[in-house]
């Protein structure tokens, strides 16, 4: 077991960067072999994409992106079936996926059936009568093209995170917040970071900062990775005591990206927008606040006369899309678990055991593999060339 080495400087097997999901699930899954210590910046773990997420499990995602949907699929046992000590609540409730496009532009709806057929997922249209009963309020203009896909769901993000954060600290690690990192060193074999609440040593540091990672990689003289943080707006809009919507489905819009579903009696809609942002605490603008209420209102029948709340959320993604996982070619010891974009929860049990097994094993767990994935899809390799092979702690 690891102990202090003074007051104020700690040991661990493992120090990770960020104590969102994506952190949160590696570290879940590395308390498993060893000492965990999760430095978080804030003073809340997951204050920033995690806590902000629309909270949607579904495979189809990205218009039934191959790579993603078998991150989401290898996440699914999990998320249906957590282990009996994990949490109170089930962390999926299912809920149906509508997609929607104008009249007059079907097309679209079948390029992404085809699309869905190559990865096996079920989708099927409905007529004017079942559209009603599902989805009441849809606007005339949108009841003659929409396909319905059955196996999404809502996920209770909250219980997700703080299962792994509990789990964390009853294997002897630690949360540690308000803890933003100014300084990585690599000293004889091990990390020494320095926080404003102390110091820290261990000779792994996973690098889970979220829209922070290439800050982090720079203090420790990493060479970035080119992160792009995208600002993504959602409000909650009031509805008429009339409608009771918890019963309604997920609705998506393929043709402008804007999808709402409702949550707690309210509406959560997203106009779809994607600003390119620089790392920060993310705030709506009014132009988007707007576009949201105005897609909703041209989709529906309902009039928005109150946005009950809205706030942005920072999605991160490297050029391709793909995630980043894997030690870093410049340094030994760093290990890369960003580029998680819209998807970081759906696919957060999937990413803790792919970040644990190449950490402890150097490999992908077998059952992803099975699954068609390949190291190289998610590597490093991709963005800095001729990375040598991954560092183990075997």
């Amino acid at each position: 077991m690891n102990k202090s080495v003074n007051s104020n400087q700690k040991t661990a097997d493992f120090i990770i960067i960020g104590g969102g999901i994506a952190g949160a699930a590696a570290g879940y899954e590395l308390s498993k072999i060893g000492k965990v210590i999760i430095l978080e910046k804030e003073n809340l773990p997951g204050y920033h994409s995690t806590s902000r997420s629309s909270a949607i499990f579904q495979k189809s995602y990205h218009h039934g992106d191959p790579l993603l949907n078998i991150l989401v699929c290898a996440s699914e046992d999990f998320l249906m079936n957590p282990p009996d000590d994990f949490t109170s609540y089930p962390l999926l409730s299912p809920r149906p996926l509508m997609y929607i496009v104008p009249n007059g532009k079907r097309s679209k709806l079948e390029a992404l059936q085809k699309d869905l057929i190559k990865i096996n997922i079920d989708s099927h249209y409905i007529d004017h009568a079942e559209v009603k009963k599902l989805l009441p309020i849809l606007d005339q203009n949108y009841q003659d093209n929409v396909l319905l896909e059955q196996d999404a769901a809502d996920i209770d993000v909250n219980a997700l995170h703080q299962g792994y954060l509990n789990h964390i600290k009853a294997h002897d690690g630690e949360i540690i917040t308000n803890a933003e990192v100014m300084d990585l060193k690599r000293l004889r074999n091990q990390w020494h970071l320095k926080t404003k609440v102390g110091e820290f040593i261990a000779p792994i540091v996973v690098n889970a900062a979220g829209a922070w990672v290439d800050e982090v990689a720079r203090h420790a003289n990493i060479t970035p990775i080119n992160i792009e943080p995208l600002r993504r707006t959602v409000i909650m809009v009031t509805l008429p005591k009339t409608l009771c919507p918890d019963h309604w489905p997920l609705v998506m819009d393929i043709d402008k990206g804007y999808y709402f579903k409702p949550d707690s009696g309210k509406i959560l809609m997203t106009p779809g927008d994607s600003h390119l942002s620089p790392p920060l605490d993310a705030q709506p603008e009014e132009i988007d606040i707007a576009y949201g209420a105005h897609y909703l209102e041209n989709a529906t029948t309902l009039t928005v006369d109150k946005i009950n709340h809205s706030w942005a959320g920072l999605r991160n993604y490297v050029k391709d899309g793909y995630p980043v996982v894997g030690f870093d070619p410049e340094q030994d010891g760093f290990f890369w678990l960003a580029g998680q974009g819209g998807f970081g929860i759906k696919t957060a049990p999937a990413m803790g055991r792919i970040s644990a097994a190449l950490i402890k094993d150097g490999k992908l767990p077998q059952d992803i593999l099975g699954l068609g994935l390949t190291e190289d899809q998610i590597s490093i390799n991709r963005l800095k060339p001729k990375v040598p092979a991954y560092k183990t702690t075997s």
